[in-house]
């Protein structure tokens, strides 16, 4: 992770209670636990001003984790394990949970679906008889109703708690989004349904899905007598967003395998195969058989992105997997993933990943 720490004397606040020794430079970091978040002191800087520093667990970008919230004060503890904070609305029931010793297999059930989002620490999760993983800041879990969740928490202190948003959603309330999806956002020539999948339930947040769930997590613990309509808003345009990113997933890995199954396979499989050239957008309209304003419109409806910001993401990743080669330089990769100017790529990279295509390198030694 790459942060940028304020000068010398003042704190920064981090949204996590664990700070990690740093090895760009001879500087010294004090970590100091408090109730809201961690707070990372930095001393004896060679000069007064902001400074980059480089940790060992710079994986996720920025953009991706969720804003800090504020731990349980001690006092009001139920359990050290799991504890639970309950807000209720008419669609939705935000939990917040937390944990301060370890503990391994600790079941939990929720009677509806439930979309879970790691803040701080680190989980273990058992679920669907698949393999264990790790659960970790910045990425998002959806569970069907009444399916069980194990989970280990072989980290969780006092000093270094885990904590975790699980937004439980009424069952009629997910029918009636992933309906209206169906009516509104079908395609007549496409045998294609609009549906939640549990073949794909953990993944990395997206800045949609995490602004989402962050504006989310303000509006059902506030106070206002209006949240429910605000909630109502914003838990739809996430559900939408669920499906189509699980969407776009299931038709890129199907576009791989079968690029003539259909015409959002067809469409994915030109892109990946000619990310490294200049696509044109034209083109694609052409492989689609539609317009121009028509093809936008389509490709918006089924993936929730534009294709350009589509071809963008997939050239990121392709740089992301040439950085960690660490075999080329910046310049070569930036003109392999199809970008004429060097620093525009650098600008979408950053915007992207939260930071630069040098400081992702970086972090890969």
């Amino acid at each position: 992770m790459y942060l940028l720490f304020p000068p010398v004397g003042q704190t920064c606040y981090l949204g996590y209670s664990k700070c990690y020794r740093i090895n760009a430079v001879r500087l010294i970091v004090k970590t100091q636990p408090v109730a809201d978040a961690g707070i990372c002191v930095v001393t004896n800087p060679p000069r007064p001003k902001c400074y980059l520093y480089t940790f060992n667990d710079c994986a996720m970008p920025a953009n991706a984790l969720l804003e800090p919230i504020a731990l349980t004060h001690p006092n009001s503890l139920q359990t050290l394990v799991e504890n639970r904070r309950i807000f209720n609305l008419h669609n939705c029931e935000l939990n917040i949970f937390e944990s301060y010793q370890q503990a391994y297999r600790v079941p939990l059930t929720f009677n509806d679906l439930v979309v879970t989002s790691m803040v701080r620490g680190k989980k273990i999760m058992h679920l669907f008889n698949d393999p264990a993983f790790d659960y970790l800041p910045g990425e998002t879990v959806i569970v069907p109703a009444n399916e069980t969740m194990i989970i280990d928490f072989p980290e969780a202190q006092a000093h270094n708690p885990t904590q975790c948003i699980a937004l439980a959603v009424d069952a009629q309330y997910v029918n009636n989004t992933v309906n209206y999806l169906n009516e509104h956002h079908h395609n007549p020539g496409e045998r294609f349904n609009w549906q939640l999948q549990f073949n794909q339930y953990h993944f990395d947040n997206d800045t949609e899905i995490t602004a989402l769930i962050n504006k989310l997590i303000r509006v059902c613990s506030s106070g206002d007598k209006a949240k429910n309509i605000y909630a109502d808003l914003n838990l739809k345009e996430l559900l939408i967003r669920l499906v189509q990113s699980q969407h776009l997933e299931q038709v890129t890995k199907e576009a791989n395998a079968d690029s003539n199954k259909g015409r959002r396979q067809f469409v994915l499989h030109y892109i990946h195969e000619h990310l490294t050239h200049k696509i044109q957008v034209d083109e694609l309209c052409r492989k689609a058989y539609l317009s121009r304003n028509a093809f936008f419109k389509w490709f918006k409806q089924q993936f929730g992105i534009t294709p350009l910001d589509y071809v963008n993401n997939e050239r990121i990743k392709l740089a992301k997997q040439l950085l960690a080669e660490n075999r080329h330089t910046i310049s070569q990769i930036s003109a392999h993933c199809g970008f004429s100017d060097v620093n525009y790529f650098v600008r979408l990279f950053k915007k992207v990943e939260g930071i630069t295509p040098g400081a992702y390198k970086g972090c890969m030694d």
